[in-house]
């Protein structure tokens, strides 16, 4: 087999930046996904592999070469995710320490919606419409967010074991919110939020200083977003043993570990509004992701603009986990166990991953705080222990099943 079999032409590679390449373009034909494979069969072959399979049609055929399913299966799959999602909503909302049948579930929600109900007492009523139901929704958004920032950093990254805490930012926001609430740097003005989203920025514009000359490759951006978030650690600990009471470093602490209490219709609107938006910027990306998945000299065969396209994603994926860690502190191994799992059911076509990938970080994270809520009652356990206690094993097995363990 000749040599340009096997890797792109050395023009393609030294065009893939050029202002000309296309970032996130409208790709996702079958004649892309055709290119994909035969790029995929062709470094293969080059290395004694085995030729991916040929998709069945009407289905998808993702970068492993497994048949996609068909589109009528994907829709009765997805509203079935859809309907899971809705269910596991209104049974979270249900649970908790203090009992709430589904007549004053029901009553409770009907009232808020103007519907002609009998009201729910004033304590149940509030209990529902302004604890329960806003955090089980914010943990829908949280998980749907750092489910789908993990699935796209891995295909950034090319590493399987990315998250979306790889960058530093989860680091930077917890920072800034511990130097707001600890030293009441503009408390007043900023808050927690604001201060944790400040932190946040400033994080990811020293990752993006760091790696302003030696570019934005796979190795570099983990490395450097290791240490990054090494050095936020660091001073968030030093905020806390120099200025913080003991009171308020226990506080701190178990925000730190991640907790959907905090949870209020106001950060509920901003997640709202910003998790949408961030979703639909990394879906349109869809067809650069599988390209990135292949290599950056595959996605540059493809048109893709390679730094530029790299440059986006982070910013998007930057700005969801800020978000999410501003609401409700760090949460790991979210975006790390979700991917893998919806990857193996679905496939790895990023236009099917990332819906799909959403829908099952939510239901993941409902039912997860759900289990924080009820397993210690009356304590509370920070759902990010729970996010721990279930991803560390789900962590080996994919270290064994890549053969690093």
């Amino acid at each position: 087999m000749s040599a340009d079999q096997d890797t792109p032409s050395s023009a393609v590679s030294a065009d893939r930046d050029s202002p000309s390449s296309t970032v996130c373009a409208d790709r996702d034909s079958p004649s892309s996904a055709a290119r994909l494979l035969l790029l995929a069969a062709r470094r293969r072959v080059a290395t004694g592999g085995t030729l991916p399979t040929r998709p069945r049609p009407g289905g998808d055929a993702g970068a492993a070469g497994r048949p996609g399913r068909s589109p009528a299966a994907r829709a009765v799959l997805f509203l079935l995710a859809v309907g899971a999602l809705a269910a596991s909503t209104v049974a979270a909302v249900r649970i908790g320490t203090a009992d709430v049948g589904w007549s004053g579930l029901a009553r409770g929600l009907g009232t808020h919606l103007g519907l002609d109900v009998e009201p729910l007492p004033p304590l149940v009523d509030s209990l529902v419409w302004d604890l329960r139901l806003p955090r089980v929704l914010m943990a829908a958004l949280v998980g749907a967010s750092l489910a789908v920032c993990g699935a796209v950093l891995q295909a950034v990254t090319r590493n399987a074991l990315a998250d979306p805490y790889l960058l530093g930012v989860s680091s930077g926001a917890s920072a800034g919110a511990v130097t707001v609430v600890v030293l009441g740097v503009g408390a007043s003005t900023l808050g927690v939020t604001g201060g944790a989203l400040a932190g946040a920025l400033l994080s990811f514009g020293l990752l993006l200083s760091l790696l302003r000359r030696t570019g934005l490759d796979s190795v570099r951006i983990v490395l450097t977003g290791v240490v990054v978030g090494q050095l936020f650690t660091a001073l968030t600990s030093l905020v806390l043993m120099a200025s913080a009471d003991a009171d308020t470093t226990r506080a701190v602490t178990h925000w730190l570990l991640g907790s959907m209490a905090p949870a209020r219709w106001d950060t509920v609107a901003v997640c709202a509004v910003v998790t949408p938006l961030g979703l639909a910027a990394a879906w349109l990306c869809s067809p650069a992701l599988d390209g990135l998945a292949f290599g950056a000299d595959t996605a540059a065969s493809l048109g893709i603009g390679v730094r530029h396209t790299r440059m986006l994603l982070l910013v998007v994926t930057a700005v969801l986990t800020a978000v999410a860690v501003a609401s409700v502190g760090a949460i790991g191994f979210v975006g790390l166990i979700v991917p893998h799992g919806v990857r193996f059911l679905v496939g790895p076509l990023h236009r099917v991953l990332l819906p799909y990938a959403a829908l099952a970080g939510a239901v993941f994270l409902v039912w997860t705080d759900a289990l924080a809520r009820v397993a210690f009652a009356p304590r509370e356990v920070p759902v990010g222990v729970i996010t721990a206690l279930l991803g560390v094993p789900l962590f080996l097995m994919v270290l064994r099943r890549r053969g690093e363990l």
